[in-house]
């Protein structure tokens, strides 16, 4: 069996038909092209587009805030649940 498309590697939990909605719908917004090749199966590859890449740093700085955070965010959660128990 062949390596998994780094797509899939990535989002493990995700199904293929929500990967492709999602795709499909970034590309329907501008932020990614889609090249189809004409093999058998067929092979769709996706690159993000100038509005996609202007989101990189952006989304850089909300990963680096929820790496700083999640264990903050990790004791609220508990604290709200034992105060709702």
């Amino acid at each position: 069996m062949g390596q998994r498309p780094a797509f899939e590697r990535v989002f493990e939990d995700i199904s293929q038909r929500m990967l492709t909605r999602t795709l499909r719908r970034l590309e329907h917004d501008g932020f990614l092209s889609r090249t189809v090749y004409p093999t058998t199966p067929p092979r769709v590859e996706y690159a993000l587009i100038s509005l996609g890449k202007s989101l990189l740093e952006p989304i850089r700085k909300l990963v680096r805030w929820a790496r700083k955070n999640h264990r903050r965010v990790l004791d609220a959660r508990r604290q709200y649940v034992a105060t709702k128990d």
